[in-house]
């Protein structure tokens, strides 16, 4: 991988590890509808208008349908629950939860029929991941609320899935320009909800007001512009390894900077579920090429 490679992949590493931790600090002074509403709008702002820049606007719109689907999976549903869920758990143990889209999305496809082999590898990666969360639940269950973990789970489901959505449904729509609509209309669907608290934002410390601007603005849109950048680098599949990164940032980040507990869970939970991750989404036999545009959708 050449020098520029590394660098985005560290720049990706980092920056999708960091979410858990802003959002934590953010979710304590403002509600989650709110803190989802000013991601959306931040990034929106920046991102919006290069797609129209770039004459992507009118074309995208042409799948509507399927941008919707893609726009409740990979934001609308997704970014609410991790918001509502952080109120009652670590950003470790939520980042560490997360960690199993690969192995989701490795799940989702078999069942849906994609071409990628189920290698006696796969299944084992996938068996160890079930291990890791097993361990991870069953040590640090006791700390935890039941509801904000399935909500997690949701959210599991939903950035499993959303990349499906735009390599079978919008397959040539940017993912730039999907992001940025997606962006737009999640904020216009929270509108109505956050407006009449946006006065939380006022009220808000400079550590929650910090954490809502490097939400919408590194987190959202510059994550989409790098993580593309990254993918024309070095292809699909090694853009994909940032995944098994993230969790570990964001368990270091909740330990270092929040004070949150390295539990034995995490210790024991957080190289199983990454194991399991390496293995599940590993190659496997394909008769073509995987496509880029549906790594294009996973942005967060």
């Amino acid at each position: 991988m050449s020098r520029r490679g590394w660098a985005l992949f560290l720049a990706m590493s980092v920056i999708w590890g960091v979410p858990y931790l802003l959002i934590k600090v953010a979710v304590g002074e403002v509600s989650p509808v709110v803190v989802v509403f000013v991601r959306c709008v931040v990034g929106a702002a920046l991102l919006l208008p290069w797609t129209i820049a770039r004459g992507q606007l009118r074309p995208a719109l042409r799948h509507w349908k399927a941008l919707l689907l893609f726009t409740v999976l990979e934001m609308t549903g997704p970014w609410l629950l991790l918001s509502w869920a952080e109120q009652s758990l670590s950003s470790s143990l939520t980042g560490l939860l997360v960690a199993g889209v690969p192995f989701a999305a490795a799940l989702a496809a078999r069942l849906a029929g994609d071409e990628d082999r189920l290698t006696r590898s796969r299944v084992l990666g996938m068996a160890i991941g079930v291990v890791g969360i097993a361990v991870l639940l069953g040590l640090d269950l006791e700390g935890a609320q039941l509801l904000p973990i399935l909500a997690v789970g949701l959210v599991v489901v939903g950035y499993a899935t959303a990349p499906m959505v735009v390599s079978r449904a919008l397959p040539d729509v940017p993912g730039v320009a999907a992001s940025s609509i997606a962006l737009f209309v999640t904020a216009a669907v929270y509108a109505p909800f956050a407006l009449p608290r946006i006065g939380q934002v006022g009220d808000a410390s400079s550590d929650a007001l910090v954490s809502l601007v490097l939400l919408g603005v590194v987190c959202t849109a510059l994550a989409l512009a790098l993580f593309f950048a990254l993918i024309r680098e070095v292809g699909p599949q090694r853009a994909l390894v940032i995944t098994f990164v993230n969790p570990a940032v964001a368990v270091l980040l909740g330990v270092w900077l929040l004070d949150e507990p390295f539990t034995l869970g995490i210790a024991l939970g957080l190289p199983l579920v990454l194991a399991g991750c390496v293995l599940a989404t590993g190659r496997g036999a394909r008769s073509a090429p995987p496509d880029v545009e549906a790594l294009d959708a996973a942005a967060r």
